[in-house]
């Protein structure tokens, strides 16, 4: 496995990294076990994967018990990230709410140690900016928990490049997580997070980098989704939404097959290409997937095919 650095003063990782929260939250709850999700995680080590990513909502905590319990006796071979930040009220509907005070910030991260049976987080993220709290209270609170050596480095998540330099002003970025792919391109337009990243010796890492799965190729508007999934309502996933956004996938395809790679691979292989401080953490719960995104990294794209995909029009709805 290639590797990346995540940030300028922080750890080597692999350059794709693995997404956890769909083990607990978020997609069909059906199509997952805890004991699967456990292999998964494993195999992924095997493959050479070593960035890691959870937090404490998804599942209201299950998440990081799985990934605990997957690291059993291998913790030392990853780069584990957790975040805090966002509060469940009520699992079944997933409503939630912001809480940055410093001593939420202290109740996370000693659950969050727990639960992922560890006594340091890597790469601990503030999952979103609480508007009730001033950002620097509570990254000054963070940053206290690097000074006690329960977290080695920190990192924001959606974010502006506004508040990310109010941030690291105080204490180093290391990483901003936020949502990145041939889809959602919020990150590159605009005040350009990435570039931002790239600017001041953070990484940057993309979830949903495969659009929640339609750039794999495998949705289409047959598909149907379980009421407890995350598409079944999101503006995107409409059918008619998914029937305009078809052009972007079959143009990922054609590209594909010119590689003889997967459509997957090429979205992956698109989003490394953004730049060497750009870390994917593509999501799954099945072996087969992982061992597909994993091999990505070896996914050569042209200049012309990277202005091809580049040049795609803009997805048909929003994203949340």
């Amino acid at each position: 496995m290639k590797t990346r650095q995540l940030g300028s003063a922080g750890p080597d990782v692999s350059s794709i990294g693995l997404g956890c929260m769909g083990m607990s939250w978020g997609y069909a709850e059906s199509q997952r076990t805890d004991s699967t999700s456990v292999e998964v995680i494993r195999t992924a080590l095997d493959l050479g994967v070593t960035f890691l990513d959870t937090a404490d909502i998804y599942g209201d905590g299950h998440n990081e018990s799985l990934v605990g319990e997957a690291l059993l006796g291998r913790r030392d071979e990853v780069v584990l990230a957790t975040k805090m930040g966002l509060v469940v009220d009520d699992l079944a509907t997933k409503r939630m709410h912001r809480d940055g005070s410093p001593a939420q910030v202290r109740r996370a991260v000693e659950a969050s140690l727990k639960r992922l049976r560890t006594d340091v987080i890597d790469l601990y993220y503030l999952h979103r900016v609480d508007p009730a709290v001033p950002l620097e209270e509570t990254w000054g609170a963070l940053a206290e928990l690097v000074a006690e050596g329960k977290v080695r480095h920190l990192g924001l998540s959606e974010v502006t490049a506004g508040e990310a330099a109010r941030a690291h002003a105080v204490h180093p970025v290391t990483a901003i997580q936020s949502e990145l792919s041939l889809w959602t391109r919020d990150a590159l337009e605009g005040d350009d997070v990435v570039g931002w990243c790239a600017a001041n010796g953070a990484a940057f890492v993309p979830f949903a980098p495969l659009g929640r799965g339609y750039l794999t190729g495998s949705i289409d508007t047959s598909t149907q989704f379980e009421d407890d999934d995350f598409r079944a309502t999101n503006p995107r996933f409409s059918d008619a939404a998914r029937a305009a956004n078809q052009r972007i996938v079959d143009t990922v395809k054609d590209v594909a097959r010119a590689h003889g790679a997967t459509p997957a691979q090429v979205a992956l292989a698109w989003v490394l290409a953004r730049g060497e401080h750009v870390v994917p953490i593509p999501g799954t719960k099945r072996v087969g997937y992982l061992r597909e995104n994993v091999a990505a990294v070896d996914v050569r794209l042209s200049p012309s095919d990277l202005d091809r995909l580049t040049g795609l029009p803009s997805a048909v709805g929003t994203r949340y």
